[in-house]
């Protein structure tokens, strides 16, 4: 949908120019700077807010690089926060907070939820992360409204495709290693081009997952729409290596004023065979809240 009505959930979300991505600064200190707004009038392509998924959990710590250890290809992703509703300008202060599964498609707090296909348990990968926090939080939008993390490239579980969670927050405040109060502008997914994701998959330890992954095309909640659905734009590290990594990155336009529930469009699908239905397994880390009520 284009035009220059801020659609439900006053959410905006276009690619960001793989040109401004240099990575020459830290979090705090990045130059990117926010788009120009179009002749048009209009700075995005605007979109609605959709489901926050099965597997959303309150508390993520605020931190940059959120593996824990958790082995994969790597992937440093850089999200810009701009206010559609006043020219795209920086919203600096806002809280990104992301969550995705592991190489074999495993969440932290879920993880004997078979994630559909064949797959090791989530025990074997041999790495030490926390199995309540691996794979999650936030990040403080710098003065131009970026924020960077360092995580790994997604696996996918039954029926979904590749995906990161995504949240904007405003008006709340970093309290005990989180992000406390203030509100969700907008709840949203960010999705990987089918080439590149099929790629990663035939590399360790991705390939230890096999079955049928779903593609964008048929996948419940990727619009179609690219960078206005959430498909990132992503760069590799060294081309003839996939190995090596992506720099992955999208500008997200939010409206301030707005509220989000986490319903939002797009069923996001159940949690795959044996995943629990009202609380992850074990017990969440002291000062963690219990899943939102949409688990």
């Amino acid at each position: 949908m284009t035009g220059g009505t801020i659609a439900a959930g006053g959410i905006a979300i276009a690619g960001y120019q793989s040109a401004a991505y240099a990575d020459t600064a830290t979090t705090t200190e990045a130059t990117a700077t926010a788009p120009a707004a179009s002749g048009s009038g209009t700075c995005m392509t605007l979109m609605s807010s959709v489901t926050e998924g099965p597997y959303y959990l309150d508390g993520a710590l605020v931190r940059k690089d959120i593996t824990e250890g958790k082995s994969g290809v790597p992937l440093t992703l850089r999200l810009t926060v701009v206010d559609a509703t006043d020219g795209c300008t920086p919203v600096p202060g806002a809280a990104v907070e992301i969550w995705h599964c592991d190489a074999w498609g495993y969440y932290s707090g879920y993880t004997t939820a078979n994630p559909g296909g064949s797959a090791p348990a989530e025990s074997e990968d041999g790495s030490t992360a926390d199995d309540h926090t691996y794979l999650r939080g936030y990040q403080i939008a710098n003065a131009n409204g970026v924020v960077k993390f360092e995580t790994i490239f997604p696996g996918w579980y039954t029926p979904r495709t590749c995906h990161i969670h995504v949240k904007v927050h405003t008006g709340g405040q970093k309290e005990d290693g989180t992000y406390e109060g203030g509100k969700v502008n907008y709840t949203g997914q960010l999705f990987f081009p089918d080439d590149i994701a099929e790629e990663i998959f035939t590399l360790e330890p991705y390939v230890k997952h096999s079955g049928s992954y779903t593609t964008l095309d048929n996948d419940m909640v990727y619009d179609g729409s690219g960078a206005s659905g959430g498909l990132l734009t992503l760069d590799a590290v060294h081309k003839k290596d996939p190995s090596r990594g992506y720099k992955g990155s999208l500008t997200l336009g939010v409206d301030p004023d707005a509220e989000n529930t986490g319903a939002g469009g797009g069923a996001g699908g159940t949690p795959p065979s044996e995943a629990p239905s009202g609380a992850p397994t074990g017990t969440p880390p002291s000062g963690t809240a219990s899943p939102s009520a949409s688990a």
